[in-house]
């Protein structure tokens, strides 16, 4: 291993860095350097939202990022300083070929190719761990051709497996031949990876987590007016989060109980806020739905700890760390049966659990809630306990650790 007895080496490579709707990341790169290790991270793209979640700063993470980019007119001349810094490549023709074209195309990802070979070939990693399987293929192309000899991790998580769904495994051929670890985040995962032609014995169950310490219940909840039900929404405003038959919902639980104030709050951006608000309005039920837009965990954590019911309306789902937050605070959740919701959520237990797409059952999930505050009370203490057991940051980056190091003394994970 380099550096210092004991510390590790690591290289992230990442789409969007930094991103709020990503705090798995995040949570993993500060659970790494708290536990003493060097970490670098490589982005396609940097992050467009002007506000920052705080660990951004004081971990000084900017200082660790580097963001590639091909500029017009360099591809022969980037072509050439990666042929300088990686003698392999002249020995792979058809790759040489490859990376050629991708670069002159300007193929997202192709940047890594070239703008970061020295800053690899300078520094020794001992992993490199890419987050969703395209850049898991970035990885998997250095490492074809010489420039990275790090053990290649890589974790799967949302948009990634739909990705390898809709257009077949194959478009991680080179990722399955190079990779020498696969991350599945649940269940769910795991098993389209092996569908996807993996090999068993390189996937391994690693969910993404959170801060439990951060997310706490709270007993006493700030005062409200009598008559008023909080219930709360944290997801991308994009089309796989379903919120149009959150919206819905809470048209029809507004019907079922006239003298309610409803509180509904969606945080998040995304590209439907327009289309979302539109939606409300045709509801009637603009005066009782907000969009916040995104922020960050402190303002996340607040609300969570302020409202009573987190909703889920998601019709494709890997592993939401929301519902894991909203679950640490103590709120009972109304979810979907998608991919691994109900790995978060116990049905009947911590919360409720409908089929996608059917906005009369949420509402009729929320119905039963806001009627009974001690349900309430004993789901979210049951949903507490889960995601202290099954998705503390901390129990997981030392496990993550571990896998590290199991890798790099060649044993099987």
């Amino acid at each position: 291993m380099s550096g210092a007895p004991g510390k590790l080496k690591i290289a992230f490579i990442a789409g969007v860095f930094p991103a709020l709707s990503e705090t798995f990341i995040l949570n993993q790169i500060t659970g790494l350097i708290d536990l003493g290790h060097d970490v670098d991270i490589f982005a396609l793209e940097r992050g467009y939202s002007e506000k920052l979640h705080g660990d951004i700063t004081k971990y000084d993470l900017l200082s660790r990022t580097y963001y590639p980019e091909r500029k017009p007119g360099e591809p022969l001349g980037s072509l050439k300083s990666l042929v300088l810094h990686s003698p392999g490549l002249l020995k792979r023709p058809s790759s040489l070929l490859k990376v050629y074209r991708a670069i002159k195309k300007g193929i997202p990802g192709s940047a890594f190719l070239f703008h970061c070979v020295p800053f690899f070939r300078q520094n020794s990693y001992d992993i490199v761990h890419c987050q969703f399987g395209p850049n898991g293929n970035i990885g998997a192309e250095l490492k074809e051709l010489g420039v990275i000899n790090a053990k290649l991790v890589t974790t799967f998580h949302g948009y990634d497996i739909r990705l390898g769904q809709s257009r077949g495994g194959g478009i991680y051929a080179p990722l399955r031949e190079n990779g020498d670890l696969f991350l599945a985040i649940s269940r769910y995962n795991r098993k389209q990876l092996e569908h996807m032609g993996f090999e068993l014995s390189k996937i391994v169950d690693h969910p993404v987590g959170i801060d439990t310490e951060r997310f706490k219940h709270t007993s006493s909840p700030a005062p409200r007016p009598a008559g008023e039900i909080r219930i709360v929404t944290i997801a991308r405003l994009v089309r796989e989060k379903g919120l149009e038959y959150a919206i819905k919902a809470i048209g029809s639980l507004a019907a079922k109980n006239p003298g309610l104030t409803i509180k509904y709050e969606i945080i998040g951006e995304g590209k439907l806020l327009d289309k979302l608000k539109s939606l409300a309005s045709e509801e009637g039920v603009s005066h009782a739905v907000t969009f916040a837009g995104g922020m960050d965990q402190d303002y996340i954590s607040g609300r969570l700890a302020e409202s009573d019911i987190f909703l889920l309306s998601s019709v494709e789902e890997a592993l939401s760390v929301a519902l894991m937050e909203a679950q640490a605070s103590g709120l009972p959740a109304v979810g979907t049966k998608v991919g691994g919701v109900s790995e978060v959520v116990v049905d009947g237990e911590s919360g409720y659990l409908v089929q996608p797409g059917d906005a009369e059952a949420i509402a009729e999930k929320l119905d039963l809630l806001v009627k009974d505050p001690e349900r309430r009370r004993i789901m979210g203490m049951a949903g507490r306990k889960t995601v202290e057991q099954k998705y503390d940051i901390r129990k997981l980056n030392k496990k993550l650790v571990e896998l590290y190091r199991s890798l790099l003394s060649d044993k099987a994970p």
